[in-house]
């Protein structure tokens, strides 16, 4: 049960930070207030920085590109894994999250030595891997008959 709502939650949450700009930008008072809540809810996980931002009809989407792609990543990755998800180790599934987290620590390791500026899709593509990963490997401990072992 739970694993079938966190499913869902990932699923729309992307659905929602992608269409937030376009409802910020409309006129209905509705639409535009549901979507305040949305950049609200945002500045609890990013920082939000305009530049770092994918930008959908004008307006900066709720969370940055790195977390963009690390909700895309979590969104693909849960579905396949309520169906598909096998039992891993601990120790497999540490190695499988560090190894996934290295693009997105090299692209944020070069920014923060100031080596270079990679551009927002490289940001969201770098970070795919982890948001995959880690859904996948939350899925795995959630799916009944399908946790990890020692």
């Amino acid at each position: 049960m739970l694993a079938r709502a966190l499913v869902i939650a990932a699923l729309a949450w992307v659905a929602a930070i992608t269409l937030a700009p376009l409802a910020i930008a409309s006129s209905r008072t509705g639409l535009s207030l549901a979507a305040a809540g949305l950049y609200a809810a945002g500045a609890r996980v990013c920082h939000q920085r305009p530049d770092r931002c994918f930008r959908i009809g004008g307006v900066p989407m709720p969370v940055c590109a790195r977390c963009t792609g690390l909700y895309s990543g979590a969104a693909a990755a849960a579905p396949m894994a309520f169906f598909l998800a096998s039992a891993l180790s601990s120790r497999r599934a540490r190695r499988i999250a560090a190894v996934t987290a290295l693009p997105t620590l090299l692209t944020w390791g070069i920014e923060v030595a100031g080596l270079a500026h990679p551009s927002n899709t490289v940001r969201a593509i770098a970070a795919l891997p982890l948001g995959f990963a880690a859904a996948w490997l939350v899925m795995t401990a959630l799916v009944p008959g399908k946790r990890a072992t020692g």
